[in-house]
């Protein structure tokens, strides 16, 4: 299975939080049917990319990391790579990457959402997951970021943009 073959059978399969999540989705599967390199940074026209909000152990914090490029904190996400055998799997080789942190794991049940926005490189059809931190983990920034930083939950929305607080949400309903 490649990675494409992946990311439609979870856009197929995933069960969206709510009406505006499944048209997104629905959105999605349209693209990748008509765009075959749709999954990779070379497509003009937009591609998918994956991310990946990590929770620290006590469920009471995010981590965000303020983006060296959009001079905005987000959670650590980005391309997906040829090497990438899962969508799930690139979520989670971005987080590690961008916060230093190993032993990572994502939250059982696939993508806690979808976010499309616009980049400075083209449209991205992000597929959000939640990773949790292991009790031990020390973020490390990396290149790609300014800083890392964590953020309870009530402080997200002063912080970051609407999508980032969404996701948030989303994750904070599938730790109850």
């Amino acid at each position: 299975m490649t990675l494409r073959d992946d990311a439609e059978r979870v856009l197929k399969e995933w069960s969206a939080p709510d009406g505006g999540q499944d048209a997104l989705r629905l959105t999605y599967v349209e693209y990748l049917a008509a765009h075959p390199d749709g999954m990779y940074k070379p497509c003009a026209d937009g591609h998918v990319t994956a991310s990946a909000l990590i929770v620290d152990t006590a469920r009471e914090r995010v981590l965000l990391t303020l983006h060296r490029k959009l001079n905005m904190w987000l959670q650590t996400g980005g391309h997906c790579e040829p090497e990438d055998a899962t969508l799930a799997a690139a979520a989670l080789r971005e987080a590690r990457e961008e916060s230093g942190m190993a032993g990572l794991t994502l939250l059982p049940g696939g993508p806690v959402g979808l976010d499309r926005h616009h980049t400075p490189c083209a449209w991205h059809l992000d597929v959000q997951y939640a990773a949790l931190a292991p009790a031990d983990a020390v973020p490390e920034i990396s290149e790609e970021s300014l800083d890392l930083r964590w953020y309870g939950y009530d402080e997200v929305a002063g912080v970051a943009d609407p999508s980032v607080a969404a996701l948030m949400e989303r994750t904070r309903a599938r730790l109850a």
